[in-house]
């Protein structure tokens, strides 16, 4: 239990701690794959359960109804920019067990879709040091609005500046729920020290689960539903470069290949 709240957490691997939160519609395989890759890294993966059915294939109709259960609870402010979800002190909490538990030089933060910009967040708690956006959606009603307070995005930044870290980010060039304007706000709100990647949308996998298809129906998820595991792919480029910022950071030297 954290901050009086109980949610099933996975955990797995040996090393530092990153927290890896589920886009929609939840854990779906592909995000459980991605987890792995981040563990046999050398880290160990906390991996919360904040909606949808756990290993759920993610199916339309089915990750439809845990959007829009998403999309009204409290937990989450999916509508209107300048608020922070209230999930986030929460999450806070569980990095800084996490360190506890894993030591290390520190806590990475790896947000998708829903939960992208809650990496970001997580920035006020002192343990996290490499955050990770993967697609942040967050509001869904302004393509350029940032889903954080004002107080928090300033403190977020003064501590980038303090100790001296980045913000990771990433998003498929079409992409209609991370936009461009979104990530040009981050730009004018972190200055240098957000980093973007964008990937050309002819790199998605053009044959993502039903949810993603029929649902999303544009190139999305960098590291899930449409990476495509082959060498010499941008997506499979992008999941390698994104563990080895959580290595290098967590671990203090680059992964080996």
């Amino acid at each position: 239990m954290l901050d009086g709240v109980t949610r099933t957490v996975y955990v797995s691997g040996i090393g530092p701690a990153v927290i890896i939160m589920a886009e929609m519609p939840g854990i779906s395989p592909d995000v459980a794959r991605f987890a792995r890759w981040v563990r046999d890294a050398g880290l160990t993966v906390y991996l919360p359960s904040l909606f949808g059915r756990d290993g759920a294939y993610p199916e339309a109709e089915a990750g439809m109804a845990v959007f829009r259960r998403a999309c009204v609870s409290a937990e989450f402010r999916a509508f209107g920019a300048g608020k922070s979800s209230p999930i986030a002190g929460w999450l806070r909490a569980l990095a800084a067990l996490a360190h506890r538990e894993c030591g290390g030089l520190g806590v990475g933060a790896l947000g998708m879709c829903f939960t992208g910009n809650f990496a970001l967040t997580m920035m006020l708690e002192p343990a996290v040091l490499a955050p990770v956006l993967c697609q942040p959606s967050l509001p869904l009603d302004e393509p350029g609005g940032l889903e954080i307070s004002p107080d928090d995005l300033t403190a977020v930044r003064e501590r980038l500046d303090r100790d001296d870290l980045v913000v990771r980010a990433y998003r498929f060039q079409g992409d209609r729920y991370c936009t461009e304007q979104r990530f040009a706000a981050y730009a004018k709100a972190l200055g240098p020290r957000f980093e973007p990647r964008v990937l050309p949308a002819a790199a998605a996998n053009p044959a993502p689960p039903p949810f993603f298809s029929q649902i999303i129906g544009c190139p999305h998820s960098v590291v899930t539903a449409h990476l495509v595991d082959a060498a010499g792919e941008p997506t499979a480029a992008a999941r390698d470069e994104i563990i080895a910022f959580l290595v290098t950071r967590l671990v203090g030297s680059a992964p080996t290949q």
